[in-house]
C-alpha cells in the first residue's frame, strides 16, 4: 500500500550536518538538564531520564534495552522515537541556530592504493588446482613467471593480478582453490583486468566473464591462434 505521507526532499548538506551531531553536543545545546557525569569517570555521561543510558566517547548504550547507536539522529529516533524527517528537522534547526559544525569535508579524488595479499612461499596449491582443471602445465607457470598469477599466503587463494600499461598492478581478484571464495582485493580498479596477451599482432580482442576461463579457452578452441 502506498503512503499517504507527503515526500519530503532532503537537503544533502543539511541531512549530513545532522548525521555529525554526536550526542553531548545535542543534550548541552537542547537538553542540558538531562545529562550528568557518572561519578569516577573522566567520559562517561548518563541522562536523567533515562538512567540506564549511557554516553561515552560519542557512543551511547541503552543497556536497560539493549540497544545504543553513534549520533544524536539515533537517539531521536530510536530513543525518543520520532521519525526520520522529524528528526533531521530538529538536529538541522538546532544546528543551523545555535551549533557550529564543521563544513562538510570536501571529497578528493585520491588515487586507488591496492594493498596486494601476501604472497605464498610458492605456488604449488595453486598450480595444482589448475592442472587438476585441466590447465596445461606450461601455461600455469609463465603466468607465475610473469607475475599475473601467485599463491596467497593466508588462505592459498589464486590471485590474479591486473595491470597498467606500466606494469604496476592495478587490479587483483582473489578466487578459492577449496571453496567457492570470490572477492576483489580494496582498492582494484576494474578498467586494469586479468589479461593475456597475444604472442603476435592480432586484430581480435575476446572477453571473458572470469580469469580462469581465459586459461580453459586458451588450452582449448583458442591456443592455436596466440
Amino acid at each position: 500500500m502506498r503512503s499517504s505521507r507527503p515526500y519530503v526532499q532532503i537537503d544533502p548538506d543539511v541531512l549530513e550536518r545532522a548525521r555529525q551531531i554526536d550526542m553531548l553536543s545535542y543534550f548541552r545545546a537542547y537538553e542540558p538538564s538531562n545529562i550528568v557525569k557518572v561519578k569516577g569517570t573522566t567520559n562517561v555521561y548518563c541522562t536523567a531520564e533515562y538512567d540506564s543510558l549511557k554516553v561515552s566517547n560519542g557512543k551511547w548504550y541503552r543497556w536497560s534495552r539493549g540497544f545504543g547507536g553513534y549520533s544524536a539522529l539515533d537517539y531521536l529516533m530510536k530513543v525518543k522515537e520520532y521519525g526520520f524527517v522529524e528528526a533531521v528537522k530538529i538536529l538541522a534547526g538546532q544546528a543551523m541556530a545555535d551549533w557550529k559544525l564543521p563544513p562538510p569535508a570536501v571529497k578528493k579524488d585520491e588515487p586507488k592504493v591496492l594493498p596486494l595479499p601476501p604472497k605464498n612461499k610458492n605456488c604449488d596449491r595453486v598450480a595444482e588446482y589448475f592442472f587438476g582443471r585441466g590447465i596445461d602445465y606450461q601455461l600455469i607457470q609463465e603466468c607465475i613467471a610473469e607475475g599475473i598469477i601467485f599463491e596467497s599466503a593466508d588462505c592459498h587463494n589464486a590471485v590474479f593480478i591486473g595491470k597498467d600499461e606500466n606494469g604496476t598492478p592495478k587490479y587483483a581478484a582473489c578466487r578459492g582453490t577449496i571453496s567457492s571464495f570470490k572477492r576483489d582485493a580494496s582498492g582494484s580498479n576494474k578498467r586494469y583486468s586479468f589479461q593475456l596477451l597475444a604472442g603476435s599482432p592480432c586484430a581480435s580482442v575476446h572477453l571473458f566473464e572470469a580469469a580462469i576461463l581465459i586459461l580453459s579457452i586458451l588450452v582449448g578452441t583458442f591456443l592455436s591462434k596466440f
